[in-house]
């Protein structure tokens, strides 16, 4: 039965991008059971999250990349703490959002919050948070913008 277990291990991982950084990894979260979180609780059904099954809606907005993320809710710089927080009541950070509360425990959302933070980690550019892209880095806009947080 172990062996069987170790033999599905990159399977769960499959649409992870990689370690996340130091500072987004999540003090006691399991990757694998937030993906697991992420599907019992239906997230699938309002966000496109890579690795969940059925993840494909566009209700809510995508959460792929999500390592790659500055902000989260518009406002609160994308972090473990914060991730977890909004998880288990968004509603009390962004009044009026269309987030429900789904009614997380705090092992839940750490978990899942640490799924979150492997989608995109792969690609987190290893250059300082707010150095300013060159025109040719960053599509078609031609003025120059912010490089993401890495």
């Amino acid at each position: 039965m172990i062996r069987a277990s170790l033999l599905l291990l990159p399977v769960l991982f499959a649409a992870c991008d990689g370690e996340p950084p130091a500072h987004l990894r999540v003090a006691g979260g399991d990757p694998a059971r937030g993906r697991a979180v992420a599907l019992e609780y239906g997230c699938g059904a309002c966000h496109v999250i890579p690795g969940v099954r059925g993840a494909v809606s566009w209700a809510g907005p995508p959460l792929t990349e999500w390592a790659r993320r500055g902000y989260l809710a518009g406002h609160l710089p994308n972090s473990p703490e914060n991730l977890i927080a909004w998880l288990r009541d968004p509603q009390a950070i962004a009044p009026g959002s269309a987030m429900p509360n789904l009614g997380l425990s705090e092992a839940e959302a750490r978990d899942t919050a640490a799924y979150l933070f492997t989608l995109g980690a792969g690609r987190v550019p290893q250059v300082p948070a707010g150095l300013p892209l060159g025109p040719k880095e960053a599509g078609p806009r031609e003025e120059p913008r912010i490089r993401p947080r890495a």
